[in-house]
């Protein structure tokens, strides 16, 4: 026992040349790669979840309306505001997988004009990242000559979007092809 506490004692501090080149606490080594970001679909019945085929982008977007509340007495001639109502939306982009079940459920979901759930989720990591309600309000395909055909898509939210690394589900069930 006595020579395993030394061994332990002459190796601290000395992980990594004590972090002289190889810093895994960086801001640079814990930062996110956008290929392993990505979007998935529920099916209506909620009994399976598929990633959205042939994706490249990705964008959440998150905003606040802005309520002015300037009156003659605030201080030094500057407007003052306060946030209002809060909104969220997805842009998705990519390669068109003709055929694919994702691309099915966005279709018939876009033209019954039904909601669906959406999630965004880490495939490197395996965890999710973002969840919630969404109506689609654009769906168009591209279909160039001299190119791929490809998608761009839309989604509105429905409330709020769930921040899924604050707030984690019980089970954070994810695609079967989940990787990245």
């Amino acid at each position: 026992m006595k020579k395993e506490f030394k061994k332990l004692q002459l190796f601290a501090g000395t992980e990594f040349d004590s972090n002289a080149y190889c810093d895994f606490s960086s801001s640079a080594a814990k930062a996110v790669a956008g290929k392993d970001i990505l979007l998935a679909i529920w099916s209506s019945d909620g009994a399976k979840i598929l990633a959205i085929s042939g994706q490249q982008g990705l964008t959440i977007n998150r905003s606040a309306d802005s309520i002015e509340i300037t009156s003659k007495d605030t201080t030094g001639g500057w407007k003052s505001k306060i946030p209002g109502m809060k909104e969220w939306s997805i842009d998705n982009d990519g390669i068109y997988v003709a055929g694919d079940e994702s691309h099915k459920i966005l279709s018939e979901a876009f033209e019954a004009g039904d909601p669906v759930c959406v999630k965004v989720y880490n495939g490197k990591t395996k965890k999710g990242m973002f969840g919630g309600l969404a109506t689609i309000t654009d769906y168009p395909l591209e279909a160039p000559h001299d190119d791929a055909m490809t998608y761009n898509l839309t989604l509105e939210g429905m409330g709020a979007l769930v921040d899924l690394t604050i707030n984690p589900p019980a089970s954070d069930t994810l695609p079967e092809r989940a990787g990245a």
